[in-house]
């Protein structure tokens, strides 16, 4: 195959890329930049099976037959609930794959670096060094991530006072490792697999004392690894496209941290040496929640049929419960009644960036009513009735008030200052963060116990008969 041909579709494929990430960043052209991306990517992978040193095409062709059958296998199977578990193990197995990469690599390279001076392997020792180090954690700490996500019960809570040092001395022992690779490359497979082994256990210890409510933002950080991890890859490989989209998802994911960091008032410092605040156990007492005044469907229709302007606040019950078509629905009546409806939508809402802006863009929800944080915090006086359905954490004014909670700090949209609160959900469980939220229990909130999606619907009747 002609290699100028080849380097033809290597740089058609990543100005798609690049073409398809400034797609994403609008609602309207994501859809086109998804698939622009998918297609600039379809494109990569062709070109690099046409590459000389490819002599044979079985292994890989059954490979990608068999990444492909599970990839569509979890895309029509994994509900939108699980899509923030799901992208921590995409995450997972970048790195894994990074790893992998360099060690096939120096398994192929193992003669020839042990004739060759030191000094001329010394970059390509770095670089599969560094994919090694990022890959391994971005590995073991994407499986914990998930772990969390999923809740379950040993991945929860754990945290030890020796944490602190063994992360510093993992790190300093895997950066050791990955220096003895340039100084001994005739012995960089052996040194490589040790370091691998030590950041897989540095990942591990990295995520596994980081609570709940900061999940989001370690997703966010674990799939900026990735990306460095894949970019660090194509210096090995010598593959510059392969450098260019590794190092885009790197970029990408460390901006969107930083904004996260922001969204939460977090460091980004405390992100990147896993010191984020630990969850807290429940603090739910009978005092707390002794005030609580439940509703009922056919009262909360009155008050949204009085109303002037309602804002629904969305949160991981919507999800659960499937719903945003209900949801568009209640927003059609009430805006047939000439009420006005906004979203009011927390930027960590649910278990990752934009899960909302999803789910409602699903349900055909004009983008335009989406309204962020500040925005609605700005005019909240002036809501006569506040929906909070299915949120906890990013409601909670316990993040206001309370400088020891696990929230401490944290922005939240303020549904308090609304005229009425009707707060939907099952029970007075707790959220993420594992806390009580004094906000169901204010003289002016009413608690409506049911299914997220029932709740609505039995509203949108209410509505309908009145």
């Amino acid at each position: 195959m002609n290699s100028a041909l080849i380097d033809v579709c290597c740089l058609v494929s990543a100005v798609m890329f690049i073409n398809g990430l400034q797609g994403m960043t609008r609602p309207r052209t994501a859809v086109r930049g998804n698939l622009t991306a998918a297609v600039g990517m379809l494109l990569a992978v062709i070109a690099t099976m046409l590459h000389r040193e490819v002599i044979g095409w079985s292994s890989i062709l059954a490979g990608i037959a068999l990444g492909s059958g599970i990839g569509v296998f979890l895309a029509l199977r994994v509900q939108m609930t699980a899509m923030p578990q799901l992208v921590a193990l995409y995450n997972g197995l970048g790195g894994a794959a990074s790893v992998l990469v360099g060690g096939a690599y120096l398994a192929g390279r193992e003669h020839a670096a042990s004739v060759l001076a030191g000094n001329s392997l010394a970059d390509v020792m770095a670089a599969t060094g560094a994919s090694g180090l990022i890959g391994g954690i971005t590995f073991s700490g994407s499986l914990v991530a998930y772990g969390k996500l999923e809740e379950l019960k040993f991945m929860r809570d754990f945290s030890a006072p020796w944490q602190k040092p063994a992360n510093l001395v993992l790190g300093v022992t895997a950066l050791g490792l990955c220096l003895l690779m340039i100084l001994q490359p005739q012995h960089a497979g052996v040194w490589f697999w040790l370091m691998s082994l030590v950041s897989l256990v540095l990942g591990v210890l990295l995520v596994v004392s980081i609570g709940g409510a900061d999940m989001p933002v370690v997703i966010a950080l674990l799939n900026s690894y990735s990306g460095i991890a894949a970019s660090a890859t194509g210096f090995v490989l010598n593959n510059s496209l392969l450098i260019i989209a590794g190092s885009l998802v790197g970029a990408s994911g460390v901006i969107l941290t930083k904004i996260m960091c922001e969204a939460m008032n977090r460091s980004l410092w405390a992100v990147l040496f896993g010191t984020l605040q630990s969850a807290g156990r429940s603090t739910t007492r009978d005092d707390i929640y002794s005030s609580v005044k439940s509703t009922s469907a056919e009262e909360v229709a009155m008050l949204l049929e009085a109303a002037q302007r309602v804002l629904i606040v969305p949160g991981y019950g919507m999800a659960v419960a499937q719903a945003q078509h209900a949801v568009r629905a209640l927003t059609n009546i009430l805006l047939s009644k000439g009420i006005e409806v906004e979203f009011g939508i927390h930027p960590v809402a649910g278990r990752m960036p934009g899960h909302m802006n999803v789910l409602l863009a699903e349900a055909d929800i004009p983008y335009e009513r989406l309204k962020e944080m500040d925005e609605v915090n700005a005019t909240m006086d002036h809501v006569d009735v506040a929906i909070v359905l299915g949120a906890n954490d990013v409601v909670n004014p316990l993040a206001r008030t309370d400088p020891h909670s696990p929230i401490a700090g944290m922005p939240i949209i303020d549904v308090d200052r609304a005229r009425t609160v009707i707060n939907i959900k099952r029970s007075l469980s707790p959220g993420f963060a594992g806390i009580a939220n004094p906000l169901f229990a204010l003289d002016h909130s009413l608690m409506l116990f049911a299914d997220g999606r029932k709740a609505i619907v039995d509203i949108v009747k209410a509505l309908q008969e009145g």
